[in-house]
């Protein structure tokens, strides 16, 4: 067992954010990473050049989803984790049908993770007690709701909800929980007056940065026994 290769932890969505910043963290450790992008960044090919196999996705629908996953399939024949990153922020607006929104907002925080988890359990499984993980990344809307943001979080709490689920069905081999972010950093066309409001909506008032969020991966993924938990990382948010 000492000289099987590392099985690589996949990421979804990890062009961008967080999901780049974890994906540097894993290939610096020299942890192999399996990255899904759907749209072509410089930053792919920084990961591509760390050592992360990279596949251009489309979870639009299903078809798109269970494509990346036979693709998956092809490179690897088990995975150390799945990552559920990939994500959109879609309001309810003018001109655009509540039902587009609604089907939009499930397709990329339901379907996928849904039919990703079936279709690659069987990577997951097979290598001993707590060996392997998923992890499925919600918000602190779950807990609250959004009067702007309606089918976003209606999505989010779904997947919230199948954390739970998917734990008990894969335990004792694989552990599932989520991580329920709200504000982690900025984007950089974020001007001063929007950034001091977003601060003044937690307790802790800062962005943490990503490293916040890897730190509570890491732990999660050398934990033998958490499993089907949420983990908040709001800075109070959900208190205020």
């Amino acid at each position: 067992m000492g000289n099987s290769p590392q099985r690589p932890i996949l990421i979804t969505g990890a062009g961008r954010r967080i999901g780049l910043a974890l994906a540097h963290h894993f290939l610096s450790l020299q942890q192999p990473v399996i990255a899904s992008y759907r749209c072509e960044y410089p930053s792919i090919e920084g990961l591509r050049e760390a050592g992360a196999i990279c596949i251009q996705a489309d979870f639009s629908d299903d078809e798109g989803i269970l494509a990346f996953a036979e693709q998956v399939k092809a490179i690897t024949g088990g995975l150390r984790a799945i990552i559920h990153n990939a994500s959109a922020w879609m309001a309810e607006k003018p001109g655009t049908p509540p039902g587009d929104t609604l089907s939009c907002m499930l397709q990329i925080h339901v379907h996928a993770p849904y039919l990703l988890n079936h279709a690659l359990c069987d990577l997951l499984r097979g290598h001993g007690h707590a060996a392997s993980d998923i992890i499925h990344f919600t918000d602190y809307v779950v807990e609250r709701g959004s009067e702007k943001h309606i089918a976003y979080a209606a999505s989010k709490a779904a997947l919230d909800n199948m954390t739970r689920s998917f734990a008990r069905k894969l335990a004792p081999e694989v552990k599932v929980n989520a991580i329920a972010p709200s504000l982690i950093l900025f984007n950089d066309e974020d001007d001063a007056d929007y950034r001091q409001k977003a601060l003044n909506k937690s307790l802790m008032k800062i962005a943490p940065g990503e490293k916040e969020i890897i730190d509570l991966t890491d732990y999660l993924l050398t934990s033998c026994y958490v499993t089907g938990r949420t983990f908040g990382v709001d800075g109070g948010r959900a208190l205020c």
